[in-house]
């Protein structure tokens, strides 16, 4: 008690400073719950963004795709090539591909990564299981090719490109080309997803910011009303 004070007059000043630290608190809490929605706006714009993204790059990946008219061979089933890679001669330490794509219109990310496995499997055949690197420049009588082009096949005074490096080179670029449309198709997904995950965490932080996120807690927002304390009481002003 506070000296020369009348017990009604501590009590009343008790009251008044409970009810300022109340109002401050409040005050604080309607700053965090407003945060909260600033916090779910952003997250629900950004969300809906990345899924609306997300299906628009897979959409393009697909368009792009079926555009090209691509249709699987006939051999090109697990079980058929490896049989013509036998025949070729390939090692067996060859990578083969494990779904069928055969007489199938390649029209999206995962069925485009398979064809271009066949492709490989294939351009390995035309050059006796050897890559690009390993193959040389020129080609030569006797089919084995040389990377000195005075000792190469000679057209109009220059020296014959080896034909198999070549298609190595069409493959290597339609391959990448394939596997690049595998792998933005991916990438849409997986933003398609995140912005799933961004949405529900929207979503949820307005609703813990509507529920004012604290039992007992006055929301920051309120539709009628206004919201008053509920363990204080009205403040006492002191009286002589």
């Amino acid at each position: 008690m506070r000296e020369g004070a009348l017990p009604n007059q501590q009590s009343a000043w008790e009251l008044n400073g409970q009810a300022d630290d109340w109002t401050k608190e409040e005050e604080m809490r309607k700053v965090l719950q407003i945060g909260g929605f600033v916090a779910a706006a952003v997250l629900i714009v950004f969300g809906v963004a990345a899924i609306v993204m997300g299906i628009n790059g897979r959409n393009t990946v697909r368009t792009s795709l079926t555009q090209e008219h691509i249709v699987g061979s006939p051999d090109m089933t697990p079980a058929l090539i490896k049989a013509e890679a036998n025949k070729a001669g390939l090692p067996s330490t060859t990578t083969f591909p494990s779904v069928s794509v055969a007489g199938k219109a390649i029209d999206n990310g995962t069925k485009a990564r398979v064809f271009a496995s066949y492709m490989r499997i294939h351009a390995l055949e035309a050059s006796g299981g050897l890559t690009y690197s390993q193959m040389p420049r020129f080609a030569t009588p006797d089919g084995k090719g040389t990377n000195e082009p005075t000792k190469a096949l000679q057209s109009d005074g220059r020296p014959v490109d080896n034909a198999a490096r070549n298609l190595w080179v069409t493959e290597t670029a339609l391959s990448t080309a394939l596997n690049a449309s595998y792998m933005a198709e991916s990438l849409s997904l997986f933003g398609i997803i995140v912005g799933i995950a961004l949405l529900l965490s929207g979503i949820g932080f307005g609703i813990l910011a509507v529920g004012g996120t604290l039992r007992g807690v006055e929301p920051a927002i309120r539709f009628s009303g206004k919201p008053t304390p509920k363990d204080i009481g009205s403040p006492v002003l002191p009286t002589a």
